[in-house]
């Protein structure tokens, strides 16, 4: 079988089983967690996997997360020492993946630890994914369901937008919850590391970039397609500035400044699916850039159709 034409089927009993039916022949499927879209398949199954990477474009040295039903199948493929089982007893199911030393009789195919001594585990509370990994009865390795370095789903749509074509199925369980991808935490014997912010705030300051040991660590991650200013320090001219009207619910634009990252990751979450949502179905017409240098720079925001004006970040 290839892909072909990508179905889209409601979540249901019936879909549930279709997408196990899918992913026992070997092919991933797109289906709902609470942070994003994932896209899974059998993590251990090579060529399963081997499908994930290629429908999404990405790299086989960047690992995929693992994604088990509880924390006693977790135990069966990695080594939990106290600060795990409690850091697991705390936070799953839910938006929390653990990096720990893998076991050698774990059965997970090499490609999905892009070939570490280490996996990266979660337990998910959406029940779309727990029903999914019930009816396959096996860990599902699953990234997030987008091409390779683009934002990530947080609709069935924007699934079919990013990957239509390249695979069988999307399960459509609506709107994720949260909208941005789980925290990531290595733990071994010289604590906690942060390996890549999310949800669940642990009071830790991100890992200085090495290797790579988890999602979320490459140089380019989840990039928007249009310009994005990072490490503002100061708030630009009205000239130096880009304005967009958001025509749908989200009206607010936010600028990151040096320091709050990591802090504002937990207040934005709420907003995070509603945000991706708008600048997905924005127009281009809505959308009006001043930008340094830029020939077509203004000095005030362009009007929206009802006459009221796109709102600034206060920084």
């Amino acid at each position: 079988m290839q892909p072909g034409n990508t179905r889209v089927l409601p979540l249901g009993p019936q879909a549930i089983d279709e997408a196990a039916r899918l992913i026992a022949a070997g092919w991933p499927v797109a289906v709902p967690t609470e942070t994003v879209y994932g896209l899974a398949a059998d993590a251990t199954s090579g060529a399963a996997v081997a499908r994930i990477y290629e429908a999404k474009g990405r790299p086989s040295f960047n690992p995929l997360i693992v994604h088990v039903p509880d924390l006693d199948a977790a135990r069966r493929i990695a080594h939990f020492d106290p600060m795990a089982e409690r850091l697991a007893a705390a936070h799953w199911p839910g938006p929390l993946t653990l990096v720990l030393p893998l076991r050698e009789e774990a059965g997970i195919a090499s490609l999905v630890t892009a070939g570490l001594s280490t996996v990266a585990l979660r337990v998910p509370a959406h029940p779309a994914m727990r029903a999914l990994l019930e009816a396959a009865g096996r860990p599902l390795a699953a990234p997030s369901a987008n091409a390779s370095g683009r934002i990530s789903p947080t609709r069935a749509e924007h699934v079919l937008a990013s990957l239509g074509g390249r695979i069988a199925l999307v399960l459509d369980g609506g709107p994720t919850a949260l909208g941005l991808e789980s925290t990531i935490v290595a733990v071994n014997g010289e604590g906690l590391r942060l390996l890549r912010p999310g949800p669940i705030d642990l009071g830790l300051a991100p890992t200085t970039p090495g290797r790579i040991e988890a999602p979320g660590q490459l140089a380019s991650h989840y990039a928007p397609a249009k310009p994005v200013r990072l490490d503002a320090t100061d708030t630009p001219e009205f000239d130096h500035w880009r304005w967009v009207d958001f025509w749908y619910p989200v009206e607010h634009v936010v600028t990151f400044k040096r320091g709050v990252y990591a802090r504002a990751l937990r207040h934005l979450a709420p907003l995070a699916e509603g945000v991706g949502a708008s600048l997905r179905q924005m127009p281009a017409a809505a959308q009006q850039a001043w930008l340094p240098g830029s020939s077509a720079g203004h000095d005030r925001p362009r009007r929206r159709p009802n006459g009221s004006r796109g709102r600034r970040s206060s920084g």
